[in-house]
Parts: C-alpha cells; sequence; structure tokens
C-alpha cells in the first residue's frame, strides 16, 4: 500500500484526482481493527472488510490517517470518520507498537470500530520463542547456553520491554533461574533501582551462589535475617537484592520506598492466593517490570492465573470481581483465558526442548539453615564431641548428617556408625517442614503437575515417612520406599508398579539398597536428598534411571546444607570423581575432610 500514502486521506479527494488503470467505487464497506505482531511489536490498523461469497476478505488501508482501500484496482471508501474513531480508541498510543494491554482492551471494547487479532498476535509465548535465534551473545555471562535458553531470553527481554511483565513456567530442570540472570546482564539493574528477588527461604542460596557463578559483574545483597537494613539507602548498594518472601511482608514499607528495576518471585505459587499477605503486599512495591517465576501457573482454579498474571502485568485481566465474573471455572472460560494469557507466558516441557538437552542434567541445590537451625546444628556438634572424645569425629559426623536430613532423626544405638534406621522423634521447637523439605515438596509437587515420575535416595529410612507427609501427594501419586527391611522378592514387583502407573509416582529408594540391580527408566528426576561420601555409590544410585532404555532426559538433583558438614561430603565426592582415586590414597584426605566437616560453620543472616 506504499504506493497510496501520500495520497489524500479523504476519499472524496482522492476521487477528484486522475488514478489511471484505477475505478473508485461509491458504496462503503464496513471498516474494523486488526492487531497484529511484527517482529515482537503489537500493531494495530484499520481494514476494510468485505464477504464474498461467506468468505472474508480483508483490506488495509494505506494508513491510519486514510478512509479508503485498494481492492485490486478498486478504490472503495470506508466511513469518513474512521481515522478519527481509530484515533481516539488508541488515545495517544503509537498504532505501531501498542502496549499489550492496550491492545487486550481494545479486544473487549464494544465500540463502533470492531477489533479483531490475528494468529500471530495470540501466538503462545513458546512458539513466538520458537522463532528467535538460538545463539544470543550476552557481555559477563559465565555460561554456555542451549539453544531453547538463548531464545528464551531473547523473548522474555523483548515481551517485557512491551508489556512490563510476563511469567516464566518453564518445566523443572530446563534453567529458569541462569535464563533470568541472563537475562539481569541484558538490562542491567543499578544500585539506584536495582533487582529484587524474592524465593523462599530455602533458594537464597542457590541465588546468590547461580549469581556469583553466572554474573560476577553483578553485585548482590542479602536482605534477611536480625542484622539487614532498615534504611531504604542501605538497600541501594548493590546490582540485586535477595530475600525471602516472610523477609518482604515484613519490611514491605522498606521495600516500598523507590521503584525496582525488576521484582522477580521465585517459586511464584507461593503468591497464587490472592487474599494471602504475601500477594497483597507484594503487589504494592514499586517496579518497573515484573516476572513470576513458577512452573504450575494454575494448581486450583482459574484464579491462581489471575493473581500471577495481575501481579506481572497489573490490570491486564480487570479486577478480581469482573476476572471471577467472566472466567468461571470452565473448560471454555480457561479456553477464553489462554488466549489473553498464553502471549505473556513461557512455559516450555522437557519433552519440547529435549532436542537440546544432554541425556542426564545435574543440578546442585544448595539451601540455607535458618537461624534456629544453625544454632541447633552448632549445639548437636558441641554435644556430641563433649560426649565422645576419642570416637567423637566419626561419630558427630554422623550426628550432623542426620540432623541436616531431619532434626527429628535420632541414632537406636550410639554405637552405630551408619545410622540407616534412625529413629523419629518429633521435636516442639523443629517444624516437620525444614529449609531442605520445602526444597524438595517443591520439587516434588511441580513434577507430579507436570505427570513426572520421582525417585528420591535417602540414607535414612524414616525420611520416606516424612517426605510423605510433608508432600501430602493425594491419591493421584504412587508412592512407594525400597531400603533394608524391604524383601528381595517384593522389590521388583514395587518398580514394576511404579513404572505401570498412570499418572506421577514417587519412589523414595536407601542407595545402599536400591542403588544396583534395579531398572527404573519410568523415572525422569532423581533427587539425592542426602549426599554420601562414596561418589561411586551416587553415580550408581542415579544409573537406576539414566540408563539404557531411558528416552527422555534425567535431571538429577543433589540437596545440600552451604557450610555444613554436606557441603564438605559434596566436595569430597568431587574430588574423588576427578582424581579417580589413582595417584593419592584416599586414607590421606579423611583426616583433613573430618577436620573440615566438624569445623564448617553455617552462617545465620
Amino acid at each position: 500500500m506504499d504506493e497510496f500514502v501520500s495520497l489524500p486521506a479523504s476519499f472524496q479527494e482522492l476521487s477528484n484526482m486522475p488514478l489511471p488503470g484505477y475505478t473508485r467505487a461509491d458504496e462503503v464497506i464496513d471498516c474494523e481493527v486488526r492487531l497484529d505482531r511484527v517482529e515482537g511489536r503489537i500493531v494495530a490498523e484499520t481494514v476494510g472488510v468485505r464477504v464474498l461469497r461467506g468468505q472474508r476478505r480483508i483490506l488495509p488501508t494505506p494508513s491510519p490517517r486514510h478512509a479508503w482501500v485498494a481492492d485490486g484496482s478498486v478504490l472503495r471508501p470506508v466511513s469518513r470518520d474512521v481515522p478519527d474513531i481509530f484515533a481516539e480508541l488508541l488515545g495517544g498510543d503509537d498504532p505501531a507498537d501498542l502496549p499489550y494491554g492496550k491492545a487486550i482492551s481494545l479486544l473487549s471494547s464494544t465500540g463502533p470500530l470492531p477489533v479483531f487479532a490475528t494468529k500471530r498476535f495470540r501466538q503462545a509465548g513458546k512458539d513466538a520463542a520458537e522463532g528467535l535465534p538460538e545463539v544470543i551473545d550476552i557481555p559477563g555471562l559465565n555460561a554456555t547456553l542451549f539453544p531453547y535458553q538463548a531464545r528464551g531470553i531473547q523473548w522474555m527481554h523483548r515481551t517485557a520491554s512491551r508489556t512490563g511483565g510476563l511469567i516464566l513456567a518453564d518445566q523443572m530442570g530446563l534453567g529458569k533461574t541462569l535464563q533470568v540472570i541472563a537475562l539481569l546482564l541484558l538490562d542491567p539493574p543499578g544500585t539506584a533501582s536495582p533487582a529484587l528477588i524474592i524465593c523462599p527461604t530455602s533458594l537464597i542460596a542457590n541465588w546468590v551462589r547461580e549469581i556469583e557463578k553466572f554474573a560476577p559483574s553483578l553485585s548482590v545483597l542479602v536482605h534477611r535475617g536480625p542484622h539487614r537494613t532498615g534504611v531504604f539507602r542501605g538497600l541501594q548498594t548493590a546490582d540485586v537484592v535477595v530475600t525471602t518472601y516472610d523477609t518482604m511482608v515484613n519490611d514491605v514499607a522498606l521495600l516500598s520506598a523507590f521503584e525496582w528495576s525488576w521484582v522477580i518471585c521465585d517459586e511464584a505459587q507461593s503468591i497464587k492466593n490472592p487474599d494471602s499477605n504475601r500477594r497483597q503486599e507484594i503487589g504494592t512495591i514499586p517496579r518497573r517490570k515484573s516476572i513470576p517465576m513458577t512452573g504450575t501457573p494454575v494448581e486450583n482454579s482459574l484464579l491462581d492465573l489471575w493473581s500471577l498474571v495481575d501481579f506481572a502485568v497489573p490490570g491486564l485481566l480487570g479486577t478480581r470481581s469482573q476476572f471471577e465474573a467472566a472466567y468461571p471455572d470452565t473448560v471454555e472460560a480457561a479456553r477464553a483465558l489462554n488466549a489473553i494469557t498464553d502471549p505473556i507466558i513461557l512455559r516450555r516441557r522437557v519433552a519440547d526442548v529435549a532436542g537440546d538437552l544432554p541425556e542426564r542434567i545435574d543440578i546442585d541445590l544448595p539451601i540455607e539453615l535458618d537461624e534456629t537451625l544453625v544454632q541447633q546444628y552448632r549445639q548437636v556438634r558441641a554435644d556430641t564431641m563433649a560426649r565422645y572424645p576419642v570416637a567423637g569425629a566419626l561419630v558427630a559426623t554422623l550426628q550432623l548428617q542426620l540432623f541436616c536430613a531431619h532434626p527429628w532423626l535420632r541414632l537406636r544405638d550410639p554405637s552405630d556408625e551408619v545410622g540407616e534406621d534412625a529413629d523419629v522423634e518429633r521435636g516442639e521447637h523443629t517444624p516437620l517442614v525444614t529449609p531442605k523439605i520445602e526444597r524438595l515438596v517443591s520439587i516434588l509437587r511441580e513434577a507430579f503437575e507436570n505427570d513426572r515420575k520421582v525417585i528420591v535416595f535417602a540414607l535414612f529410612n524414616r525420611l520416606g515417612d516424612l517426605f510423605r507427609e510433608a508432600c501430602a501427594p493425594g491419591n493421584r501419586v504412587f508412592w512407594d520406599a525400597i531400603n533394608g527391611s524391604t524383601p528381595q522378592a517384593e522389590r521388583q514387583a514395587i518398580i514394576d508398579r511404579f513404572s505401570e502407573h498412570d499418572g506421577p509416582g514417587c519412589l523414595v529408594l536407601n542407595p545402599k539398597a536400591a542403588g544396583a540391580g534395579l531398572n527404573i527408566t519410568a523415572a525422569t528426576v532423581v533427587i539425592h536428598f542426602t549426599p554420601v561420601w562414596n561418589p561411586a555409590l551416587e553415580d550408581q544410585a542415579s544409573a537406576r534411571a539414566h540408563r539404557r532404555g531411558q528416552t527422555l532426559p534425567v535431571t538429577v538433583y543433589r540437596l545440600f546444607y552451604e557450610d555444613t558438614v554436606e557441603r564438605v561430603m559434596l566436595d569430597r565426592s568431587k574430588w574423588k570423581q576427578e582424581l579417580g582415586n589413582e595417584i593419592t590414597p584416599v586414607s590421606t584426605r579423611d583426616g583433613e575432610d573430618l577436620r573440615r566437616a566438624l569445623s564448617i560453620e553455617p552462617v545465620s543472616r
């Protein structure tokens, strides 16, 4: 249509001009507004509409200022006031780069110009990301990105710049944290307006570790604990501030004292309930861009999605009462809602990007003990060393392992050097859900939501009961355990039921009892809840799922408390793997590891 742009907008003026090869029709045709997406931008344009033999023909006007269209060699008029009505509809917004929220409001409008959207406009985030380059250069990023991650980062950067927010809902194991860190390097926050990351306590250490590892140019401040700053200037000393949901609620006035460049919520299912203090308070924090991160955007009802979307792009779905009236919990309402929300949600499954992934994905998840548990950990170490001065190192190490697994675990026999059959004594001052249990439950629930099967390896047999109590998996989820007390003849039958179950499942296994001879390729998630001193035992256990016959990538998580005996065990395991146990006898390292295991100090923040 470029050939017509310089011609008069008025069809009456156009009719007075000689245009060789064109004829002019007198009949005024209908006009509508079409919303499309071009190179990530939302474009609104006026189009003439003709219906011939039941088929709609769409004829764009040369520009929003023109009140006519070219239909082949025929010039057809639309209503003369179309340019004015269109300008009023847009209210000053640029039709070549329309905000997403404005586009959605146009679609629901009932004005004189009907509005419709193309399929490209409604394209889901994962489909839009698929069309982007699979390589991106991000200065300062110390990581090699998989193609799907490079595409996801570009999509997020483009989407957030135009909408102000999005939902990152990639399935577990696909590197949501790394993608967000890379995004922060593409659009760097500064100390005057840092990025705020809000997450469960169990993820604080992981965020700090990942930022320091992948983006060392970004400075990080942890805002938590009794020694945190009480003035907002104290927050404006780092590029990224990491805090917990509970701290956010307590300090919301402080966190609302200035505008953050980003507010990012990890495990955003924590803000799905719009009636919760967390959700209400977090919405008041001033921010330029918002990203809730969760692998399960909808768990209970469509209201979950409203809560997340209203945080990501405030007002996009209207008020809560308007939303509940328009979108009851029905399949039809969900489909209508998806048409609006899919373009701001990036949700990819492992199966979608399996070609990009290695056969096995190893993820270490460091966790911090909370302040109460730090004090208890120190006390357990001191008491054990005082009680067993001769064999103190070995006994104390096991006691600390038990404590890290769960503070309720107690040895039946003090001389037991293995502890597999440790009892559970419920403590009044220690809850069931510790930071490590919280992280485990989060992984399990997301896996179950995505119909995945999980193996959890735990050295201490009674842990399985605590896992099940904390997770409350429900009847849909298969759940069982194999340990030293499970008869050999029954073990394969349990595996068969787990594999044949039509739906998600969890097997809690003792690596010593189930670390060899079993083929469990139905599982695609492996979680090592308790570290082991011997890396061969851990690898042998992981191989239950990651072996011939497995058709999907297997994600292997290692959960451990930072700055505790578990960190020493992980470091020792890595050292033994690298060394191959060929140059230096293991015994030369044993004494050093035991000393470090008993001297390393968890930190209260």
